[in-house]
């Protein structure tokens, strides 16, 4: 029996990101996925703090700028009815502004492919075509996995951490206890496919992501390269029968009733190309657990919790999780702390991430529902003086002058400076305060935990 420090289970980002920093560390260190690279994957949408903070430390920043993606310099929405599109852009905050005021739109399967391999060079062990079938346990400890190795034989391999990175799919998730709990509020169906030869926004905004709001939901427009284009309809859920029967009849109707998604697409056509070639349905039910983590084990990504995409979080907060999670790892193997205390600090620190992001969609999507007093209840909010339309863009770009939006988006995007710095700095980023009372910070190179100077 093969016996490790680490075993993550999934090599997307998160488990990438987890893997890669906890080799850096000089653990021992094995990553199973059941899938051979590069393969497809939704969520194609990044945000800063992934580019520049998160791939810097794995090492991966510069391929990253070389790889051709699309830059996207902020996000346009046309959202409730009778109003006309309208853009932010990342550079419009003073905490984003500067040279890494802008993120890319990736193709899934080449963007995971570089992360999996820049946790390879950091020094994991990266078997593919490997799944992972259950945890071993070790009294009251998870200490290892059940797995088919890529010749159909079951393998036992042991550790004194195991990562669930496994996506919404995990069959590991259950072991550290607790119960999934799924949002009342965002119950949602995701019908998308891929097109070749649709619009582009005019620059410098080409390579942003397009929201447009319909009847029945949303539309996702994103440009993965000068041709290519992703194109997703979110489906409420009392409107999930629009999405039964024959996909690709459902799907044109859909994109019928979006005017602007069925003009940007007039003289376009689907895409042929694996992997692309295909319409895909996911249920996007948004959800978080009781627990995430047990004694010898963690959840990272979507194994722990998964929120509406309008906001392009998901990727952000796998490789945060996953961030959080080596920090944890790498602090109770160098016997810095106890396990307890370093995984309370992951907690809260996760649970505050996705929070922020759950409680400004709940507002967001309730203003949605009221239709025309969408932009109105946006200058309510946020007590903005000029127009409506002003007041939304400056909310969603967390510049708003007030409460409750500017505290809840300018925290969000205050997390995403301090991965932004650490990761092109390092030690020169300087200390970064306590989150809460009592709590860690991380090591000047962000690898691990530490307790504040006094």
């Amino acid at each position: 029996m093969d016996d490790y420090d680490v075993i993550v289970v999934g090599g997307g980002p998160g488990g990438s990101t987890v893997a890669g920093l906890t080799a850096a560390e000089g653990h021992r260190v094995l990553l199973l996925d059941k899938d051979r690279f590069p393969r497809y994957q939704i969520g194609e949408s990044l945000l800063p703090a992934t580019v520049h903070g998160i791939c810097a430390m794995l090492g991966v920043r510069d391929e990253i700028e070389r790889a051709g993606f699309v830059r996207k310099r902020g996000g346009t929405f046309k959202w409730g009815t009778g109003a006309e599109p309208w853009t932010f852009s990342f550079a419009a905050s003073d905490r984003m502004a500067g040279p890494t005021s802008y993120a890319y739109q990736v193709e899934r399967a080449r963007f995971d492919t570089l992360l999996l391999d820049g946790a390879r060079r950091l020094g994991a062990e990266i078997r593919q075509g490997h799944r992972a079938l259950g945890t071993l346990r070790a009294g009251e400890r998870i200490g290892g996995v059940r797995y088919l190795d890529d010749a159909g034989y079951e393998r036992h391999a042991t550790a004194r951490f195991v990562v669930d990175a496994s996506g919404h799919g995990s069959r590991l998730h259950h072991d550290v206890g607790g119960v999934r709990e799924y949002s009342p509020h965002f119950r949602n169906l995701a019908l998308f496919g891929y097109f070749e030869g649709g619009h582009r926004m005019p620059a410098p905004d080409a390579g942003n992501i397009l929201c447009v709001s319909f009847a029945d939901g949303w539309f996702w427009y994103i440009p993965l390269s000068d041709t290519l284009t992703s194109v997703g309809a979110v489906v409420k859920q009392e409107s999930a029968d629009r999405v039964q029967g024959d996909p690709e009849t459902a799907y044109s109707a859909l994109i019928e009733d979006c005017p602007l998604i069925e003009e940007f697409l007039r003289d376009a056509r689907r895409a042929t190309e694996p992997p692309y070639d295909r319409l895909r349905v996911r249920k996007d039910y948004s959800y978080d657990r009781t627990v995430l983590w047990s004694p010898g084990m963690v959840l990272v990504g979507d194994a722990a919790c998964f929120i509406d995409p309008v906001f392009s979080s998901g990727v952000h907060l796998a490789t945060y999780s996953g961030l959080l999670a080596a920090r944890s790892i790498n602090s109770t193997l160098s016997g810095f702390a106890d396990e307890k205390r370093c995984f309370a600090e992951f907690e809260a620190r996760y649970r505050r991430e996705f929070g922020l992001f759950r409680d400004f969609l709940i507002s967001f999507y309730r203003l949605d529902s009221g239709e025309d007093d969408y932009f109105r209840q946006a200058r309510r909010l946020t007590g903005h003086h000029g127009t409506a339309g002003e007041a939304f863009a400056e909310l969603v770009g967390g510049v708003s002058s007030q409460d409750f939006s500017r505290a809840m988006f300018g925290d969000v995007l205050a997390e995403g400076v301090q991965l932004q710095l650490r990761g092109l700095l390092g030690e020169a980023a300087g200390d970064e305060p306590p989150m809460f009372p009592g709590g860690l910070v991380p090591t000047a190179d962000g690898r691990r935990w530490r307790v504040p100077d006094a």
